[in-house]
């Protein structure tokens, strides 16, 4: 099977922000909504990420639509480090909260949504949050960002070279295990994904 194939659904990506003593994001591709009254949203989001956590325990999210502006730089500081080892946000200007009390992108996304958790399902490695929409705002009429677009524009300027390497490459963030061997079970350490993101470099 290509697993390449699923990058070719018509998924975002998307900021996901939430907020418990300290504020937290990370990078998830899977936002839609199911329906229009009440507006609702379900979100995936991996059991790995700190922000999975967050949700979990305060029940309310904001989710900030990544515009095709975004640079790398942005998917790196929210999608490639953990919030429970830096805080993602130091530093970081393009921001505002909303009512709820949470941050959003004020740049590089071109809505957001503020989210309250009605219903959680257990997906194995990720977690399925059913939530009522509490509020939304426009912020530009930038063209939001598709996970294959990122893969042709954004990701592949960004990508390590490989030239002389021997082992295998992470189709999400571009990490380079070196080795004959992928190990069965193996978790990238920068993106989280498991072997199924690898490819032979």
């Amino acid at each position: 099977m290509d697993n390449n194939a699923l990058f070719k659904l018509t998924s975002g990506l998307f900021l996901l922000i939430a907020k418990t003593d300290k504020d937290n994001g990370c990078i998830i591709n899977t936002v839609l909504q199911v329906t229009a009254s009440p507006v609702r949203i379900v979100v995936a989001v991996n059991k790995n990420n700190f922000t999975h956590d967050m949700l979990k325990e305060t029940g309310i999210f904001n989710v900030s639509v990544l515009s095709e502006n975004a640079p790398m730089d942005i998917y790196k500081r929210f999608g490639y480090t953990s919030g429970r080892d830096t805080n993602k946000f130091n530093g970081f200007n393009s921001i505002s909260r909303s009512e709820n009390g949470i941050l959003y992108l004020t740049e590089y996304s071109n809505a957001f949504l503020s989210a309250k958790i009605i219903e959680e399902k257990d997906l194995g490695t990720h977690t399925l949050f059913t939530s009522d929409v509490t509020d939304a705002e426009i912020i530009s009429e930038d063209t939001s960002v598709t996970y294959d677009y990122y893969q042709k524009y954004i990701k592949t300027a960004n990508t390590p070279k490989t030239e002389g390497k021997k082992g295998f490459i992470c189709t999400v963030c571009g990490y380079i295990y070196e080795g004959s061997e992928l190990p069965e079970n193996f978790i990238c350490p920068v993106c989280k994904h498991g072997t199924e993101a690898f490819k032979p470099l």
